[in-house]
């Protein structure tokens, strides 16, 4: 079976000014540029040093100080990677030229409240503005929603992500502090990648736990999402699987009414180190026996989903294309169903004891 499912480049690739040097711009960012052959002008970071050090190793010509030098200093049809902190993203947006394209990373904000001031600030500059929410355009990601869209499937009822591992959280020393740990920062993907598939929940159900031996806010959620009575849509996630890799699982699943896709992410598995990925299909034909086959797909999650998300908005930044799939106009209701699943998880469910009460 032949898949389309690599992303759509550019037409005309626009140069690229990155504010910010953290891990994620040495681990997947650059790699995804330069895999694309796309241009990178210039860089700034708070710490002028960490940008050197990245521009040394990756050929950026410009390393500037501030980001207003690098906005002074940039091309006219330059478009901006920003991969600070959400704290910071107002204040910077706030100095990019009006009408610019801009890549914000993820999450759009760390509380809802910061989510509307992002969005305010990019509606008032008329920026072309998505955030970064790249597992839309994972390989095995990709390819699950061609395969949906042709009917393969038939109809879908059920969409299951389940991560059950060990992450080395000391990895993200800014990240791992954070009193919105798992949700907020790792199955927001799942949220904004559910969301893509299944379109708005009419309500969400969650529980995000802490680990009784460590000082992490929280490391395991359940998100159960209400799309009616037929649309199963569930995220699971334990990151405290510390038992070696026997039953380690890193998964999403599409289950319909005339077969099955199952997408192991082998990134999350010995991380940073990672497995093979694994793209499996069953499709019922009447008459013959159930066959699940494998389709080797190239690329993973890092860092070719990160061509995807840029090349998306150099396409409409150009005009190439009218639709920019991670716009902060969309982004924005996956913030409302993060910020719903922590309200949930503080408010708990019904309380069986009241109805004993009288019995």
């Amino acid at each position: 079976m032949q898949i389309p499912y690599k992303p759509i480049l550019p037409q005309t690739p626009l140069p690229i000014i990155i504010i910010g040097a953290g891990g994620i711009v040495a681990d997947a960012h650059l790699p995804a540029y330069k895999k694309a052959g796309f241009s990178v002008v210039g860089i700034t970071n708070r710490t002028r040093a960490r940008a050197e050090k990245l521009a040394a190793e990756w050929g950026i010509p410009n390393v500037y100080d501030t980001v207003a030098d690098a906005v002074a200093n940039a091309p006219a049809n330059a478009v901006y990677d920003i991969t600070i902190m959400p704290e910071k993203f107002v204040e910077t947006l706030e100095q990019l030229p009006d009408g610019c394209g801009v890549l914000i990373q993820k999450p759009m904000g760390d509380y809802f409240w910061q989510t509307k001031e992002i969005l305010e600030v990019c509606r008032r500059k008329k920026l072309n503005a998505a955030i970064n929410c790249q597992l839309r355009f994972a390989p095995y990601v990709s390819a699950a929603r061609y395969m949906i869209e042709q009917g393969l499937i038939g109809e879908l009822y059920d969409m299951e992500v389940r991560v059950t591992l060990e992450t080395p959280w000391e990895l993200f020393p800014f990240v791992m502090v954070h009193p919105r740990l798992e949700i907020q920062y790792h199955s927001i993907h799942y949220i904004d990648l559910m969301r893509s598939f299944l379109g708005d929940p009419r309500s969400v159900y969650a529980k995000t736990l802490k680990h009784p031996a460590k000082k992490l806010s929280s490391s395991r959620s359940t998100i159960l999402f209400d799309y009616g009575d037929t649309m199963h849509a569930v995220i699971n996630t334990n990151h405290d699987h510390s038992f070696g890799p026997h039953n380690q699982e890193s998964f999403i699943k599409w289950e319909g009414t005339k077969g099955a896709i199952k997408a192991r992410m082998g990134l999350l598995m010995d991380y940073p180190h990672g497995v093979p990925d694994k793209f499996e299909y069953c499709i019922i034909e009447e008459g013959k026996q159930l066959k699940w086959k494998e389709i080797e797909l190239e690329g993973s999650w890092f860092p070719d989903a990160f061509i995807g998300t840029m090349s998306s908005l150099m396409r409409y930044q150009n005009s190439e294309t009218d639709v920019l799939p991670t716009h902060v106009e969309d982004v924005v209701k996956t913030m409302a169903v993060v910020e719903s699943a922590y309200q949930s998880s503080d408010n708990g469910g019904v309380v069986v004891s009241e109805k004993l009460a009288n019995v």
